[in-house]
């Protein structure tokens, strides 16, 4: 029988490949393995457990680890046996958010990893009249360890519990950034997930008795359902973080993967590495390396080479592809990138060395995915994010704005779509549009359909129409609250955060003109003009701490690591109202000023 709910996955996996090393963890320099049973019963005891703290059905827990375990796996399959809401925690979030989200969900009981999460997470407690009880998936002396709650009494209540939870009941609330700055709980079932395994699982190129490196925080919505994929899968999970993955000594070495998921950022971390690498060879050496990456730039999905392309490639690929392949363990099958967009450049690079990378696309909102390139011959292209998954529609609405021919808003529709966000109709109601009697998710982004040779048809992302920002590391940053604080600072006139697929957070600023002067007097700097003035040391200097004196407030993800000040003014009355950067009512016109400040952004990423 197919799995319908979420931890029906671990024992669909006992019943047709049991395996004595389904999921590692490191304990020190060696691997500690955990068999398919081993998972089972581990589950089992701590969902009596659970019921033992006096939780029922409905009640909430939530999770923050700096690395993914089994252990975290181990919890999400007992919260879920006993009818449990699991709320997971980046673990990187501001204090105050995590008082509002543990708040907002009425959360019970967390459970955290090792480190200095433990006493976030005790420091926040204190104003979380729900939160009960704290405990560690570390045995420190004077903190609950998990283990100590576990339980045999019970676990035929807990199956008897489980038996009766029907997949259209919620599993998860997972908290994504909103543009207020208040994160937003997105409600998903066991079925919305349970669909995204089967449909993960049909593009992923990895097979029962291969394994998988999971690295990307299992609190985010992609890894934690490839998760359940490789379990469906039969693939052994070699749970880790992302600080150890290079070098001789690395976990992809170590585990020598055929899979692995992951975001742009890690992958261009890994070309910087290499390519860097090149920079440091000479003579013969260094003309090879780079002769060989030039041969990438016309790279294509399926492209056939013959004659003197095919044999420069073919050297290539023995001198200095094969190298590639070796750094990240020798065996990846497949690479599946998401969560922010996949730079064109990359996907050939390590495509056209051999390591098959595709991109797909989602939001936390759809559990998450919507497309996705496939594997297969003719159902990859680069610059897309694939053709749209079975049973899910995509529709692109047109009617709500300024669009190039083709373009609109991507709307979507499918099993996998939210049940909507949590305490918050309104803002529910707000990101779903009814056409034609049928209810559409609006994802906030715009795009269009193109087909290739073959008439397969691939969505195409063109634009994004909702502010918030994506990290190429996956992490939403909602810019008004950032820029808000900035400009309560009485020497900046207007600020724009940006950093979509970027590595980090920047900031333009147009520094309050008189401000400025009036600081240059009192601090014996000669003013000559703010073209000048925006250049001077000093001046640079106290911008950087009005940053600093900022940054605090908010999560890591979410701090600005460089600035731009401009000499220009902002606003909205210019005679071609198509060059004014603000709004009527002062809003902020990105696109035009992303456009009018392209080089001064580009410099801010060099």
């Amino acid at each position: 029988m197919q799995p319908t709910r979420l931890f029906d996955f671990i024992y669909y996996q006992q019943q047709h490949y049991p395996n004595d090393k389904a999921y590692a963890r490191k304990a020190g320099n060696d691997w500690l393995y955990y068999s398919t049973q081993d998972v089972i019963d581990q589950s089992l005891k701590m969902a009596a457990g659970l019921l033992a703290l006096g939780l029922q059905a409905g009640d909430k827990i939530a999770m923050v680890s700096y690395k993914n375990s089994p252990e975290w796996f181990i919890t999400d399959l007992a919260s879920q046996q006993v009818g449990l809401i699991n709320v997971p925690l980046y673990p990187t979030i501001s204090p105050s958010e995590y008082e509002y989200i543990l708040n907002e969900a009425d959360v019970k009981y967390v459970f955290v990893g090792p480190g200095d999460l433990y006493d976030k997470v005790a420091k926040a407690k204190e104003n979380v009249p729900s939160l009960k009880g704290i405990y560690t998936f570390e045995r420190k002396e004077g903190q609950p360890f998990w283990e100590d709650m576990w339980t045999e009494d019970g676990i035929d209540e807990v199956k008897a519990i489980s038996d009766a939870i029907l997949p259209e009941e919620l599993a998860t609330i997972i908290y994504t950034s909103g543009t207020t700055g208040h994160p937003k709980g997105v409600m998903l079932t066991h079925s919305n997930i349970v669909y995204m395994t089967y449909a993960t699982g049909g593009i992923a190129n990895v097979y029962t008795g291969e394994s998988a490196l999971s690295f990307l925080p299992l609190c985010h919505i992609f890894e934690r359902a490839a998760s359940f994929m490789y379990t469906y899968k039969g693939v052994s999970v070699y749970f880790t973080g992302t600080d150890n993955l290079g070098g001789p000594t690395g976990d992809l070495q170590l585990v020598k993967p055929y899979f692995f998921t992951t975001v742009p950022r890690l992958l261009e971390k890994v070309y910087e590495s290499i390519y860097n690498k090149g920079l440091e060879l000479s003579g013969v050496k260094r003309k090879l390396f780079f002769w060989a990456l030039s041969l990438t730039d016309d790279y294509e999905y399926d492209k056939k080479y013959s004659g003197l392309d095919a044999l420069n490639r073919k050297i290539a690929d023995k001198l200095i592809f094969s190298k590639w392949r070796a750094a990240l363990g020798g065996n990846v099958r497949g690479i599946l990138t998401g969560a922010a967009p996949c730079p064109a450049k990359i996907m050939r690079v390590f495509s056209a060395a051999g390591i098959a990378v595709r991109e797909a696309y989602g939001l936390t909102e759809t559990s998450p995915g919507l497309t996705g390139n496939r594997f297969e011959p003719n159902k990859a292209m680069i610059g897309t994010v694939g053709p749209v998954f079975p049973d899910v529609k995509i529709y692109i609405d047109s009617t709500e704005g300024d669009y190039a021919e083709g373009e609109g808003e991507i709307l979507a529709t499918g099993p996998n779509i939210m049940v909507g966000y949590y305490k918050k109709p309104e803002q529910t109601e707000q990101v779903f549009k009814v056409i034609d009697g049928v209810k559409w998710f609006r994802t906030g982004d715009v795009g269009k359909i193109v087909k290739n040779e073959h008439g397969i048809e691939f969505l195409k992302i063109t634009d994004r129409k909702k502010e918030l920002l994506k990290t190429s590391g996956g992490k939403y940053v909602a810019p008004a609250p950032i820029e808000s604080r900035l400009k309560e600072d009485f020497l900046v006139e207007q600020a724009m955060v940006v950093g979509d697929s970027q590595k980090f957070v920047s900031v333009l600023i147009v520094p309050a003109t008189q401000a400025l002067k009036d600081w240059c007097k009192n601090n014996d700097i000669e003013w000559t003009s703010q073209g000048e003035m925006i250049k001077h040391p000093k001046v640079l200097q106290k911008y950087q701490e009005i940053i600093d004196s900022v940054n605090p407030e908010f999560g890591h993800i979410e701090q600005v690591k460089k600035f731009k000040l401009l000499d220009t003014i902002w606003d909205a009355t210019k005679q071609d109202q198509t060059e004014a950067e603000l709004t009527p009512t002062m809003k902020l016109k990105r696109r035009v000023i992303l456009d009018k400040f392209k080089s001064e952004i580009e410099d801010m990423y060099v």
